[in-house]
């Protein structure tokens, strides 16, 4: 059987539908209609030559039990995108996504889930798969846009379009969606996701930058982004999103009367609420988030009285409570703090809660530092550790190595909970990614610290932006451990109240527990005395305008010196010598010609001296050689058998060597590991020594000076003239006597033995 393929393949094209426009001098290009029909939603994004699938899914049913959105976005990073096989021997298809496909799928979520109601149980998955990847065109911001775009036709309720951009800097002026080696050359690596009119979610990593030029680049790129939305919002004029065959339901009298039974009941609630929640959360300081839980507590207390006199039953009084009291609580503070400035814990609105940091806190680790705000408290242990000791990575943007590492846990005795541990989630992965952006500018690089660096940050109790915590007891661990980072790096959590149009709103420093709400944002800012490291927004609004974002960086930078103060006292920089348990890495450099001398025949000679040194040793391809040792004379004793592996021996040296091998001709003795000389036996005495075994045998330490070194390159040696070998020569040892095979002449001249015989025969 034939199968006509051009006409199959036009068939399958019938429907595709193709959106492009040039946006920032490449091509952006949508395209649905042709895979994933089954989806509510399914588009191709392609920008240069890398191509992102989205996918949108709802499901028919809402999930029971839960009282948060499902909104689940996952990104797939295709290995086949960049036309790579997997490293490893054994396993050759993906795992679990990498740590940097969680990160960019975080930071999606982070952008679109502002614009969902909120109100909806029902799952809504978003699949966004790398598809092509063009090593110039960074697909976490093709994912961005190409999850905005399939939303805007997926029939879910979304509040889109958005777009998104990445900004560098480079020489000093604004790049947009600066390519891989324009990245490389940047100070400055900021993604901005937005509508048209306001910024919704924020990422940076930066040098320093200073907070002016930061908001000048935030606002730049949130006016870049718009040719993104234009090409979404003609998709959006000519597809029409799919028919999703919901019926609607069909309500008996009693249902329908049930439901206005319970709408009574919320009004009811909702107005003892409006009575009573400000009498009991603002009658005194709060200071501890237990007594704010216990506040709350009290109000869904009064609340289940009130309604128990008015003879509601136990159940419609439950449902009553989880339906209104979390949102009055809300409403409440956010109403408090925009026409009274007044929190809950007595604070102004710029005020940062009680601060404490300390450093050398455990005996054996390498350094540690400890910090708190308020309630949050976060634990940061440094260890060092070995150059060959950095992280392999290994993605769709290729391979390569990592030397500093930053770890963030969050057990649950943090928050005072029982339940399983079940390793680093999401959140997890994220919070110790911040932190590490958060700290890279200052971190020295491997020439100047030739180390690997892993800092671990334990929270010990979270109330409040303990990323934040993290960051700067990570900074308090590593000048405490002796990593001369160029300057302390500390963090802060700038918070927002707004009302439902936003014409009226506040800027808070330090926010904690209550006061993130609806309306609110978590606007993590982390930086030196001179300018930003790091940047993460995320908002529970429907965007930001550039006034609050000027706002929360002018109070981010006042938070961020108040905090370094406080670091200071305990540390002012970092300590002059490491911990005496950390490992000490010492580098030099070698002729590249001479590293298979010292890495010898499958290993041999580089594994013999790391165990009897008890050393790590790292080789760089041009010659650099690091060596890494928690003993001092290890390290020596490794340090000379390298150098003395790879030096040049010349004329005149003298050595300390052991006799390795015994010929009629001399002794063969090595001077360096691995490399000997001859000391012909005419060279082992001030006397005649007949045979060389008579006089030397193997393991023998004789001392020799280098006769020369002959044209082939061998090392002609000499025992003669050196005062160390007079204990030899005692007695004469080894002398000829005339019967041996001596250095002068016996029975035998240099040609061999006198023949009796001439040429022409005997004599006559």
């Amino acid at each position: 059987m034939f199968f006509n393929l051009a006409a199959k393949t036009k068939t399958m094209k019938k429907n595709e539908q193709i959106f492009s426009t040039e946006w920032l001098g490449r091509t952006l290009t949508i395209k649905t209609g042709l895979l994933a029909a089954q989806a509510d939603a399914a588009i191709t994004l392609q920008y240069g030559d890398t191509v992102v699938l989205a996918t949108v899914v709802e499901s028919q049913t809402e999930r029971e039990g839960i009282d948060y959105f499902p909104l689940m976005v996952d990104l797939e990073e295709k290995l086949y995108a960049a036309g790579i096989i997997k490293g490893s021997r054994w396993i050759k298809r993906e795992g679990r996504p990498t740590d940097e496909g969680i990160l960019s799928g975080r930071m999606i979520d982070r952008s679109i889930r502002p614009l969902f109601s909120g109100d909806s149980r029902k799952d809504v998955q978003v699949i966004l798969t790398v598809l092509s990847a063009d090593k110039e065109n960074d697909h976490d911001i093709v994912a961005l846009v190409a999850a905005s775009a399939a939303l805007s036709i997926s029939g879910v309720k979304w509040d889109g379009p958005i777009g998104g951009i990445r900004v560098g800097r480079v020489d000093n002026q604004l790049v947009f969606n600066p390519t891989y080696v324009e990245r490389e050359k940047s100070d400055l690596d900021l993604i901005v996701a937005g509508t048209k009119e306001k910024a919704i979610m924020i990422e940076a990593g930066a040098s320093e930058v200073k907070e002016d030029d930061m908001y000048e680049a935030i606002v730049a790129g949130q006016k870049k982004l718009q040719g993104a939305v234009k090409l979404i919002e003609k998709l959006i004029s000519e597809v029409k999103p799919k028919e999703k065959g919901n019926k609607e339901e069909i309500k008996s009298n009693e249902e329908i009367e049930a439901e206005k039974e319970l709408e009574a009941i919320k009004d009811q609630a909702i107005a003892w609420l409006k009575d009573n929640v400000n009498k009991t959360l603002f009658d005194k300081s709060y200071y501890t988030k237990g007594e704010r839980k216990l506040a709350v507590k009290a109000i869904k207390e009064g609340l289940n009285e009130f309604l128990f006199k008015q003879n509601i039953s136990k159940e419609h009084r439950k449902w009553a409570i989880n339906k209104t009291v979390e949102t009055a609580v809300d409403s409440e503070v956010t109403r408090e703090i925009i026409e009274n400035e007044r929190r809950v814990d007595g604070r102004k609105l710029t005020e940062i809660r009680d601060l404490s940091s300390d450093v050398a806190l455990l005996p054996r680790t390498h350094g540690a530092g400890l910090f708190s705000r308020g309630e949050t408290q976060i634990l940061s242990i440094v260890t060092l550790g070995a150059p060959g000791l950095a992280q392999t990575l290994e993605g769709i943007e290729g391979t390569g190595t990592k030397s500093f590492m930053h770890h963030y846990n969050f057990p649950p005795f943090s928050v005072g909970e029982a339940r399983f541990m079940r390793g680093p989630g999401r959140r997890d992965i994220g919070h110790g990614a911040l932190a590490e952006k958060a700290l890279e500018p200052v971190i020295p690089s491997q020439d100047e610290f030739p180390y690997t660096i892993r800092v671990v940050s334990e929270t010990m109790g979270s109330n409040g932006s303990s990323s934040m915590g993290s960051t700067c007891a990570s900074a308090l661990s590593l000048m405490d451990a002796g990593v001369p980072i160029k300057k302390p790096v500390a963090g802060v959590a700038i918070g927002l109240a707004s009302n439902e149009d936003m014409s009226k709103w506040k800027v808070l420093t330090d926010i904690q527990d209550l006061e993130d709400g609806k309306g609110g944002m978590d606007f993590k800012v982390t930086g030196t005395i001179d300018g930003i490291t790091a940047i993460q927004l995320d908002t529970k609004t429907d965007g930001l305008v550039p006034e609050i974002i000027k706002q929360a960086l002018v109070q981010a930078k006042d938070g961020r010196v108040e905090i370094l103060k406080v670091m200071a006292a305990a540390i002012p920089e970092p300590r002059k010598e490491l911990s005496p348990y950390a490992p000490r890495v010492e580098t030099f450099k070698i002729d590249p010609e001479k590293i298979r001398d010292v890495i010898g025949q499958g290993g041999k000679v580089i594994n013999k001296i790391i165990e009897e040194c008890e050393v790590e040793i790292d080789i760089e391809d041009d010659g650099r050689v690091f060596v890494t040792s928690v003993s001092p004379e290890g390290m020596q004793k490794a340090l000379k058998w390298i150098k003395d592996l790879t030096r040049e021996i010349t004329a005149g040296e003298i050595f300390t060597g052991t006799v390795v091998r015994m010929l009629d001709i001399g002794a063969f003795i090595e001077v360096l590991p691995g490399r000997d000389g001859m000391a012909h036996v005419s060279e082992l005495a001030p006397y005649r020594v007949g045979k060389p075994a008579d006089f030397l045998e193997v393991g023998d330490k004789v001392t020799v000076r280098v006769k020369e070194i002959d044209d082939q390159g061998r090392v002609n040696l000499s025992l003669k003239g050196l005062k160390e070998n007079e204990a030899l020569w005692v007695n004469e040892k080894g002398k000829d006597t005339g019967g041996g095979f001596g250095a002068g002449r016996s029975r035998f001249n240099d040609r061999g033995p006198r023949k009796p015989f001439n040429n022409r025969g005997p004599r006559r």
